[in-house]
Order: C-alpha cells, then sequence, then structure tokens
C-alpha cells in the first residue's frame, strides 16, 4: 500500500455529522479548535502558572493526544500485523490532526531487545508557530504538546517509557524542528523529561522536599525506593493526584473510593507523606480481614482480662496511630455494631479499650477506603449514613486502569524494571504482541494485577530472551487479551458475544433445581469461578455490594459448619 493509498484510509476513518455536530476519528470526538485560540490558551497558561508548570500541563495533554493515537494506528493495519507501518502512521494521523508534517528520518524499534531510536524532522509545527507569534525566538525548545505526543505514541507501542527531545526548534530560530526519541534509560539524564509527565507532588520538580520526605518516610517503614511511587499521566490519574496534593496539609478525614486493586493504599501512604503527620506513624488495618468479635479490640486496643486469652493489656490500631495517621481499608465491610463505635471514635476522638473503663484522647488522622458504593449501601441499609457523612469530608475516586490505557506502558516499563532486578533476571524486553495483548486487556485487577502479570512473567521468560503472551496470561486468559481485540471497540470486546470465554463466565445460572438458596449459591459460584476467587469483582459481576457478598459467603460458612456439627 502506497502512501496516498493509507492516507485514503485513514480519511475514510474521519466522519463529519453537521446535524449531530459531531466530528469523530475512530468512535473517537474530535475538535475542530484554531491555532489562535489554542496559542491565546497557552499564552494564558504561561503567564498564569509559570513556563515549567505549563510545559508539563501541554506535554501531558500531548502524551495522552497521542496514547490514544497509537490505538488507532493499531486498527489502520490489522489485517498486516506490520509492527513497524502501523507505528509509522504517527505522521499520518498527526498531519491529519494539523499539528505537523513530520518527516521520518530514522526509525529504528524492536520492543523484544528494548531497542527504539527515532528521528524526524518537523515541518510547521503549530505549536512553533504560535509560541513565535506571541513570544518570539529564545534560547529553549517549545514543542511541549508534540514532544508529549510523540512520547506517548511510542510508549503504546514498545511497552516502556520513551523520551523525545527537540535537539532544532523553530522556536529558537531554525528553520525547522527535529526530535529524536530514545528510552528513558538511553539519555544520561532521561529522568528530568519524565517529570513533565507526571503530577507535580509526586516529581523533583517544584516539590523536591516533598519528595525527599517522602523518600525518608519510605526508608523508616522499610520499603523500597520505589514502592511509594506514583506512576501515571492519563487525566483521571493526574486530577486524582492534584486533590491529594490539595488535601494533603490539612486534618481533613479524606475517603479514597475505587474499584480492587487500583492503587488506593498507595494514594493513602503518599497522603500521609506529604502531610505535615509525615514523622509520626502510619498505621493501616484491613477491615475486611478482621473478624468482626475481634475489630473492636484491634481499632481500641484490650485491657488485661477483658476476655478469654487477654492475658496482657495491649493498644489498638487509634492508640498506635496517635499524632499520625489511621488508613482503615475496606471500610464498607464494617458490620454495624463496628461502625457504631467508629462513628463515636470520629465524632469525639475518644474511646474505651474493651474491657477498661478509662476514657482515652488520640490526635488520629482518619483515611478510609472502599470499593463498595457506600451510598448505595446506605440505601440497602447496609451502611450508617452518618458514618458516611464523618468519612465523605473529601473523597477522592482513584480511576480503574481501563480508564487509564496510556498509563500501562509507563507501568509495564516500571514493573518490568523492578523485577527484573528483583528475581536478578537479563531479559531483552517486551515482544510486540505481548506489548498489544497488555494494551487491549480489560484489567478486571487493575494494577494490581498487572504488577503480579508482569512479575510473573519475568520469572517465566528465559534468562537473556523477552517476555511472550504465553508468559503473561495463564490459559483461559489470554482471549480477553489477544492483538485480534485491536479491532474491536472496548465495548465491543467486553461484550460476551465478542468474547465466548467472557460470556461462558457470565451465562446465568439457569436450569437449576433445588430450592431460591440452591439457586443464588449457583450464581454466586459462577461469579466467584469468572474471577478467579474475586470478591470485589464477582459482587460487581452480580451487581451487589460487597458487603452483601461477604455477608452471604460468611452465613454459607456458617450453615455449612453447623450442617457438618449436625
Amino acid at each position: 500500500m502506497n502512501d496516498a493509498a493509507r492516507a485514503d484510509k485513514l480519511l475514510a476513518r474521519l466522519k463529519f455529522s453537521l446535524a449531530e455536530g459531531r466530528l469523530t476519528l475512530d468512535n473517537r470526538r474530535m475538535l475542530l479548535l484554531d491555532a489562535f485560540s489554542l496559542g491565546a490558551l497557552r499564552t494564558e497558561l504561561v503567564d498564569s502558572l509559570g513556563i515549567e508548570a505549563a510545559r508539563g500541563l501541554m506535554t501531558r495533554i500531548g502524551y495522552a493526544a497521542g496514547s490514544r493515537d497509537a490505538n488507532s494506528a493499531r486498527r489502520l493495519h490489522p489485517e498486516s500485523g506490520d509492527y513497524r507501518r502501523a507505528f509509522l502512521s504517527s505522521p499520518q494521523i498527526a498531519g491529519l490532526e494539523g499539528l505537523v508534517r513530520s518527516e521520518p528520518v530514522d526509525v529504528t524499534l524492536d520492543p523484544a531487545s528494548r531497542t527504539f531510536y527515532a528521528e524526524y524532522i518537523w515541518h510547521n509545527s503549530s505549536e512553533s508557530e504560535t509560541h513565535v507569534n506571541n513570544y518570539g525566538t529564545g534560547h529553549t525548545p517549545v514543542c511541549w504538546m508534540l514532544v508529549g505526543y510523540a512520547c506517548g505514541f511510542a510508549a503504546s507501542f514498545v511497552g516502556q517509557a520513551i523520551v523525545f527531545r527537540e535537539v532544532q526548534c523553530v522556536g529558537m530560530g531554525h528553520e525547522n524542528c527535529r526530535v529524536i526519541g530514545k528510552p528513558v534509560d538511553a539519555w544520561p539524564d532521561g529522568a528530568q523529561d519524565l517529570a513533565y509527565l507526571s503530577p507535580r507532588a509526586f516529581v523533583n520538580m517544584n516539590l523536591g522536599r516533598s519528595t525527599e520526605l517522602s523518600a525518608a518516610a519510605g526508608a523508616r517503614d522499610g520499603e523500597a525506593p520505589d514502592r511509594w511511587q506514583m506512576v501515571g499521566i492519563a487525566p483521571s490519574f493526574s486530577a486524582a493526584c492534584l486533590a491529594l496534593e490539595r488535601v494533603a496539609d490539612t486534618d481533613a478525614t479524606v475517603l479514597f473510593t475505587g474499584e480492587s486493586g487500583v492503587g488506593k493504599e498507595l494514594f493513602a501512604r503518599n497522603l500521609h507523606r506529604l502531610s505535615p503527620r509525615r514523622e509520626s506513624p502510619f498505621v493501616a488495618i484491613n477491615c475486611a480481614a478482621i473478624p468482626d468479635e475481634l475489630l473492636e479490640s484491634e481499632l481500641f486496643g484490650v485491657e488485661k482480662g477483658a476476655f478469654t486469652g487477654a492475658v496482657a493489656s495491649r493498644p489498638g490500631r487509634f492508640e498506635l496511630a496517635d499524632g499520625g495517621t489511621l488508613f482503615l481499608d475496606e471500610v464498607g465491610t464494617l458490620s454495624s455494631a463496628a461502625q457504631a463505635k467508629l462513628l463515636r471514635a470520629l465524632q469525639e476522638g475518644e474511646f474505651e479499650r474493651v474491657g477498661g473503663l478509662d476514657t482515652r484522647r488520640v490526635d488520629v488522622r482518619v483515611v478510609a477506603a472502599t470499593n463498595v458504593d457506600l451510598e448505595s449501601a446506605v440505601r440497602a441499609h447496609e451502611f450508617r449514613e452518618d458514618l458516611l457523612y464523618r468519612l465523605n469530608v473529601f473523597p477522592i475516586h482513584v480511576p480503574a486502569l481501563r480508564d487509564r490505557p496510556e498509563d500501562i506502558p509507563l507501568l509495564t516499563d516500571t514493573f518490568f524494571k523492578r523485577y527484573c532486578e528483583r528475581h536478578r533476571r537479563a531479559l531483552k524486553g517486551i515482544n510486540a504482541n505481548a506489548v498489544e495483548a497488555l494494551m487491549n486487556h480489560d484489567w478486571p485487577g487493575n494494577i494490581r494485577e498487572l504488577e503480579n502479570l508482569i512479575e510473573r512473567a519475568v520469572i517465566l521468560a528465559r534468562d537473556g530472551g523477552s517476555i511472550e503472551i504465553e508468559h503473561l496470561f495463564r490459559q483461559g486468559r489470554a482471549t480477553a487479551a489477544t492483538p485480534s481485540a485491536t479491532t474491536a471497540t472496548p465495548a465491543a470486546r467486553s461484550s460476551p458475544q465478542a468474547n465466548p470465554a467472557r460470556a461462558a463466565a457470565v451465562q446465568p445460572f439457569a436450569d437449576a433445581d433445588g430450592t431460591l438458596d440452591d439457586v443464588i449459591d449457583g450464581a454466586i459460584d459462577q461469579a466467584l469461578a469468572a474471577t478467579a476467587g474475586n470478591v470485589s469483582a464477582a459482587a460487581r459481576r452480580l451487581g451487589i455490594s460487597r458487603a452483601r457478598l461477604d455477608y452471604r459467603l460468611s452465613k454459607r460458612r456458617r450453615d455449612a459448619g453447623t450442617a457438618d456439627a449436625g
């Protein structure tokens, strides 16, 4: 296929609908915005935020656009499987969108060996044109959004962080712009470019002091320095990070919401490390992991002799967190009795140990997390409304990984390096088909699932070799992530008709003999089997809260125990 034919194929994917007022490219809504208006916005950002902050914002906008255009590029060549040809469609897409005319000079890419080098000449850069019109020429490159676009597009193809730099720029007086892209490790100081791709509270750019304090806190906790790092560029992730930064230096109660595996505890730890309480303890408790009869003593402590086995007095988590932060994970699973006691501690700041008479006061910032819709739980009379108001002072929603696909390459790169080092593996990289599979998987287990997949793949892959699809997905799971899924929309990929394996997993429990309880138990068993035992995911499939499913499972265990005893 020649260049003209490829251009016609690309143009055919651009749709105008005057009746609906919509312009779409590959079913993605696009906008026609004149360069002058974008230049005016850029000028206002520079003048109000400063050049460094404006550069970071424009770079992140470009990265998100490039990452999503990479998915369009894959769909341009579904029949050929030509990885390089799909990548080289980047200049055509950028040109169609009026960003720049991009002339490839040298392109070498091989994800399997983590090899990437790209050099382009940029003609008629809209960004440099508007910058020169407003500010004239200067001493630094100005195509921030275009550089971010190139980084996002490339990272989505090779599954690792790629840094592009302008070595020539019209904004510096050159005739054309010229850029070079390489993996971040191939640049002697590539980390400084990645700073513009990160929410500013978590990089050593304008908040270096917070970063140093966070690193020190990580060392005190006995954690590896990279365990507390927040990695991401997606707008929804950045919004959550900026909300975290906004509330960190207050004492407000924060409620993190989001699916299981999205990183709510990591957010909570960073909240603590950015707060004035950073030198005091961070104490975490998983409310779902503690039996109801023990939860009160875990939270508030116990006096000697309070019950059989209490041979000594001991403090609870509230006392251990005095002066610091108490993190209540899976708070939506608390029983009614535990909710009442927690509410009093939050309202009054005081409590008594189990078996004790003395009232104790502590200075604790409470941070909670839940994967349950607490408002729905309140309507179902499963969660106290007054406790919800007390916890939900400052809610922060942590997005699911499927809603931030542009972050998958950055996260993959982070986990790949981490586990190669931890498990002493010398791997070249990740095969192109494996990268594509990662980009198209629907991630029911979110970041936790991605991290586990990469760790297992690093262990399974042959030393000196590359990670292949079979190293990532267990038998029966790869159907949700095959490269052929790139030709379908996200909605189509998740439908039972488009995915037979998924259809089998969500097949309703039918033709059952027995009681209503048998039918309910059968549906629960099917949902748990389809989600590999993930209770939160199973609850979502069943359309009920996690707390309600936990109750049903615990009741079933109690009934089974009674039957065995009989």
